[in-house]
Formats: structure tokens, sequence, C-alpha cells
């Protein structure tokens, strides 16, 4: 056995180095920001919930329309419709046909200035029913909507002037018995109207540059509306901006009011604890129990807000006084865990009265819950305000919000889509993108979840 030496003890040479693993000391809310640009989906919902605040805020900006003025010449037209318009002359009344008429035919061309129709009478016919339709007349012998109605044969030609817009139309003459009745199969001619204005209207509506000379047969150009009109002829888009800011400051506002009534009255509940708890939080379950239509009804009342009146106030004052409790047994859940922590117990030892115990240590180890609570909640309000200005209760006509907006675009999806679409697009947009970016907070915050390797 060797016997050691001084050597032996010597320190090592600095050619032996010790290669210790570490990593930079993180904050809590530095490593929640970390995991949350992580997660893509939720990173993706914040920028579009930055975007829909730019189309909000900065939108009209840039497309400076008013959102009620109506065009008219363009009702119910969608997206991407054709803008030129024919130059005709000004309107002369029509006294019927000129010259021999051999069937059912046009008598010059069909613009939205007016239709003209002519005809020879039809067999065993005592009179005949003018009828117009959008679609294809077909076995069932759906010939549209009447339009007028000639009891004797002498009368054979109609001019229609009736609200037409541009597009196909399908015209039918049906043969009237002695009890006015059809006698026999109508005759049905398909007509291509063509959008049309005079040179006055051209002039007055600005669709002429100044200097520029035209006359008849020329074309122009129509007001652009990029995502088309509606049924009064006013801009979708413009409607949607000025809607948003309806939807999202209810939205917002609300939840911002009754989630920050909720954090303060669970925090008074859970930091007091026994009787004055149980008693506070019985009159919270009896909130949840109210019914809240009910209350909207019976606030819209109180505030005298009458039938066809916006009742964005009502709906404000029914989220705050009814939504609270959610919020508030969560941050009474917290308060009352947090509480019971060493730190909490140090402070109070050290003199610390209750008011500090509260802002300086609770509160803000609740922020996070606080924070993907207002998340979820944003989307919860925004929906409310969509289905209670859809059925009527919420915001109305003509203050434009995406629930009213979709409210009237249910009574003409079948004929024009985009006024529905649109408005339940982005709607649904944002609920989703709230919900989403809620998700990913709440892995982000939540303390368990944190990497400790």
């Amino acid at each position: 056995m060797s016997k050691l030496t001084a050597a032996d003890f010597a320190p090592h040479s600095n050619e032996h180095h010790c290669h210790a693993l570490s990593r930079p000391s993180l904050s809590y809310w530095q490593d929640a920001w970390i995991r949350l640009k992580s997660n893509k989906r939720a990173l993706a919902s914040g920028y579009l919930i930055i975007g829909l605040l730019i189309f909000t805020l900065l939108g009209p900006l840039l497309w400076p329309v008013n959102s009620s003025e109506q065009d008219l010449d363009q009702l119910s037209t969608p997206p991407g419709s054709a803008r030129s318009a024919l130059i005709i002359p000004d309107y002369e009344p029509w006294a019927g046909p000129t010259t021999t008429v051999t069937e059912l035919e046009l008598a010059g061309s069909a613009t939205t200035q007016s239709v003209r129709l002519q005809w020879t009478s039809l067999p065993e016919a005592n009179g005949h029913r003018v009828y117009r339709n959008l679609y294809p007349v077909g076995e069932e012998k759906a010939y549209g909507i009447p339009m007028a109605e000639f009891f004797d044969n002498n009368t054979l030609y109609f001019e229609d002037r009736l609200d037409l817009s541009p597009g196909i139309y399908y015209y039918s003459v049906v043969a009237l018995a002695k009890n006015r009745r059809p006698a026999t199969e109508a005759a049905t001619i398909r007509v291509d109207v063509l959008r049309s204005t005079t040179v006055d209207e051209a002039i007055a509506q600005g669709l002429v540059e100044e200097g520029e000379e035209i006359a008849v047969g020329d074309t122009v150009n129509v007001a652009l509306h990029p995502l088309g009109t509606d049924y009064l002829g006013r801009d979708m888009l413009a409607r949607l901006m000025e809607g948003a800011r309806v939807s999202l400051f209810i939205g917002i506002f609300a939840p911002f009011l009754y989630v920050l009534m909720g954090v303060v009255y669970g925090s008074i509940a859970g930091f007091m604890g026994g009787k004055v708890d149980q008693l506070m939080m019985r009159f919270a379950d009896f909130v949840v129990a109210l019914p809240f239509l009910l209350f909207m009804i019976l606030f819209k009342i109180s505030f005298g807000i009458g039938p066809g009146e916006s009742g964005i106030f009502p709906m404000l004052v029914a989220m705050v006084v009814l939504l609270w409790p959610a919020t508030a047994r969560l941050v009474r859940g917290q308060i009352m865990q947090i509480r019971e922590q060493g730190y909490v117990e140090a402070s109070k030892l050290l003199g610390a009265k209750s008011s500090y115990l509260i802002l300086r240590h609770m509160l803000p180890n609740t922020l996070g819950v606080v924070l993907v609570t207002l998340t979820f909640e944003i989307p919860r309000a925004i929906f409310t305000e969509a289905f209670l200005s859809f059925i009527g209760m919420g915001v109305a006509p003509p203050t434009p919000s995406w629930g009213s907006m979709s409210n009237e675009g249910i009574k003409t999806m079948l004929n024009t889509p985009h006024e529905l679409i649109f408005p339940a697009l982005l709607i649904s947009i944002t609920v989703l993108a709230f919900n989403l970016l809620g998700d990913g907070l709440r892995d982000a915050l939540d303390a368990r979840m944190r990497n400790t390797e």
C-alpha cells in the first residue's frame, strides 16, 4: 500500500475544467411570455384580435364612407358585381307597340329604368296577367309576382318600372278566362336587365369627373362597394366597421366592469372567511339564479327604452349586475388558497394590515387567473350582444351591430347571402380568436405547467 505524499493533495491545474449546467433565471411573467409565444394558435389569435381592433379604429379613416348613406342604384349588390352603367336617354312615357307583334318579346332594351313587354293575344284569352320571377319557371308553374292584369284583348303591352336591379328576370304572360283563372299555358321570356343611368343622374351622383363629357351610349362606373350593399343600398364595409365599434365596445367594456366587480367581491369574501364569506357567497348564488333575459326586459322598461330603440345601456347594466358571480367564485377560491401561504403569515407577524395583504400579496397572485377569465368573458359578452340584437332586444336598426346586421341579413339570405355571411363571419372569428387566446393564456400562466428541468 503506497503512502500519500504532499503531491496527492496539490490543487488541480488549470488544464482541468468543471462544466456546470445553468440557465438564466426567469421571472413568472417572462416564463409565461416565452410559453405563450410557443403556442402558435394563441399567438395567431392575438394578431387576429389586433387586426380586428385596427379594422375597427383605423378602418373608417381608410374607408370614410357614411354607413347610413343609401345608394339606391345598388340595392343588395353582392361583392364583385359589375360597376358599369349604360348612359340612356331621359325617361319618356310609352304608349304601346308601334309595330306588328308575333309573340311575347321585348320592346327596346331592358334597363334598370324600365322593361317594356309586348305580345299578341293568347288563345282563349279574355284578358292577360303579367308575372315576374327571379327564377326559371318549372313544371310547378310558379310564375312569380303578379305585376298587372288586363281584362280585355286590346291592352297587349306592359312596362315594368318596379325596383329593377341588374340581373336576370323571367316574365310570364298568362291568358285569363272569363272567371279570371288561367286559361292556357303561359308565354315566358328571359330578360337580362342592364344597369343604366341618365346623363343628369350620372353628373348629380358624381360619377363623371369634372370636365369629362358623356353622351347616350357611353358607360360610366358607379360607386365602389368592396363588400357589396345591403337591402337599403348602404355600404356593407362601412356598416361592419361601425358595427364592430358597437359590438367590441359592449364585448370589452362590460366584461371589464363585471370582472372587476367579481374580483373585489370575491377577494373580500375569501379574505374575510367564516360567516361573512358564507353570507356573501349565498347572495352570489342568488344572483346566478336570476334569469338574464327577463332582467334585460325589465331594465329596458325601467330605462324607458321603447320598441325599435337601441337598448345598449340596459344591456350593459344587465351584464354588470348579473354576470359577476362566476369571477367572484374563482377569485374567492384563489384568495382562500393564498392566505394560507407562509409568506402571508409572515407578513401578518410583521404587522401588515389587511389592505396591504390583499393589494400586495393576494391580488397580484390572482392576476393571471383574472386575465384568463377576462379573455373568456369577452367572447361571451360579444355573443350575448349578438344574440340579444338578433332577437331584437339589443341594438336596434338603424344603429348597426354585428347581431342586428345578422338579423337583417337572415331575411334575404337566399337571394343575397352576403348580408348575413359577413357579420356572422366576424362574430365567429372574434369569438374563436378570444377563446383560443384565453386557452393559450391559461396554459402559459399556469404555474404547475412551468418547465422545472
